[in-house]
């Protein structure tokens, strides 16, 4: 059973937001995003999707990522503290660190990475995606620190419009997400700071790996 499934099991979220869209949806989505200047590449396994983003690195870029459970789910958060590449593992010197300052400064200027991965936790057919945080530290290379941005969601995450790109977010992300760092932190999270990610303006910045499977919140 997956950690999803699982907190399923105990958690009452609204699951009529993470159901799999047709192709038609999908095929709109992406047409959608392209137009707001998104790259989009779709695949149709975990596998896929990881060799899509490994391949999209190259040889001694930095690299930094959020927490995503997608991302851990398409086996990239073990590739990326593995040894199979020739990277800047940021994530892995933040994690390194021991003074609780010093860690948090280097997690900022992480955010600059030459190369930033993640998720979102909704996306409308409209073509904007929608992404929140209790401290910031993952959407905040979104927007414009980052060099190049990988954000990979699987098409359960694609909603009908805006409107409901944010009751996905507050009606089942954050039941999930609250149960889930209860029992990684001892403590809840909040829908503290949230973007609405409308376009990208820069050319060849941001890809969404979209996965034609069921993956993260």
């Amino acid at each position: 059973m997956s950690e999803k499934a699982e907190y399923l099991t105990t958690v009452s979220a609204d699951e009529s937001y993470d159901q799999l869209p047709d192709e038609e949806t999908i095929q709109a989505t992406v047409e959608n995003l392209e137009a707001r200047g998104f790259d989009v590449v779709v695949v149709d396994t975990a596998e896929e999707a990881l060799d899509t983003v490994v391949d999209a690195i190259p040889a001694g870029a930095s690299v930094m990522n959020g927490h995503s459970t997608t991302l851990e789910e398409i086996g990239f958060v073990d590739y990326l503290n593995g040894d199979e590449h020739d990277w800047e593992n940021l994530a892995g010197q933040v994690w390194s660190i021991d003074d609780d300052a010093e860690r948090q400064q280097f997690r900022r200027e992480a955010q600059a990475a030459d190369y930033f991965l993640g998720s979102v936790n909704a996306i409308a057919e409209t073509g904007a995606l929608v992404a929140a945080d209790a401290s910031g530290s993952r959407i905040g290379a979104y927007p414009f620190a980052a060099g190049n941005l990988l954000l990979v969601s699987g098409v359960n995450k694609i909603v009908d419009d805006l409107d409901a790109a944010f009751e996905r977010l507050e009606e089942f992300v954050f039941p999930l997400e609250d149960a889930r760092a209860q029992d990684a932190y001892g403590a809840g999270s909040v829908v503290a700071k949230q973007l609405v990610y409308r376009q990208e303006n820069e050319a060849g910045r941001t890809t969404v790996v979209l996965v034609r499977d069921d993956f993260g919140y």
